[in-house]
């Protein structure tokens, strides 16, 4: 009987001991959010064409080439246009403002907007912008957790990681329509590549891919750079 009193009273004061040592921690994910924000801002340009033809205003032409090579459309951005006309002018002249704007790797989708002028399209230009995580996060005491709750600068990497290596910052908030790729930027992006005319960045810390402006390695010990 005593043997038990015993071996309760020990089962009982080890988990005291323990809580004494490191007392379970009430943290969690909630007090070190770790989400991409994407902020989007659209803007709209009116262009017009002849009546009852699918003919760019000439004015309105050097209008978007002016502003594609400004940037202030890109192909990051999310490019929409609508269009007045039956159906068929009104794919025309859709197909007249991605014709201007292709040539600048700039791809368009069909709109529709229910109020336009006649003989006009509209064109959507949604401009996103990605802001990355306060990380990295250590704002978790880093002693030991028996609640075994992960580190707050879990995960901290990854999310950084792909708010900088997103093309377009859209595609974070929403996946664009399913539709073939348009010709022209993907053959242009194979031919600079396989003519070796891809610009590395000027300053390039991610090793081992040197930057433009670093030196060429010496090889096989020789310390003249031959092969």
């Amino acid at each position: 009987m005593t043997s038990n009193r015993i071996f309760l009273s020990v089962a009982l004061s080890v988990p005291l001991l323990l809580g004494a040592c490191a007392p379970v921690t009430s943290y969690s994910e909630s007090e070190a959010p770790k989400n991409l924000t994407v902020d989007t801002a659209t803007s709209q340009i009116e262009v017009h064409f002849a009546p009852g033809s699918a003919r760019l205003a000439a004015a309105d032409a050097a209008r978007l080439q002016h502003l594609a090579i400004r940037g202030e459309i890109s192909p990051s951005d999310r490019i929409t246009v609508a269009s007045t006309g039956t159906p068929a002018l009104a794919q025309q002249r859709i197909a007249s403002v991605a014709a201007v704007l292709l040539h600048y790797g700039i791809v368009v989708a069909p709109d529709q907007l229910s109020q336009m002028p006649p003989n006009a399209a509209v064109v959507l230009v949604s401009h996103a912008m990605v802001t990355l995580p306060a990380c990295p996060n250590w704002s978790k005491p880093a002693q030991s957790d028996f609640s075994n709750q992960p580190s707050s600068n879990f995960g901290c990497a990854t999310e950084t990681d792909l708010g900088l290596m997103v093309a377009n910052p859209s595609d974070l908030a929403s996946a664009r329509p399913s539709a073939g790729s348009a010709g022209e930027p993907a053959a242009s992006a194979m031919h600079r590549y396989l003519t070796d005319k891809v610009e590395l960045p000027a300053a390039n810390t991610a090793l081992p891919i040197p930057s433009a402006n670093s030196p060429t390695p010496a090889s096989n010990g020789n310390g003249n750079g031959s092969q």
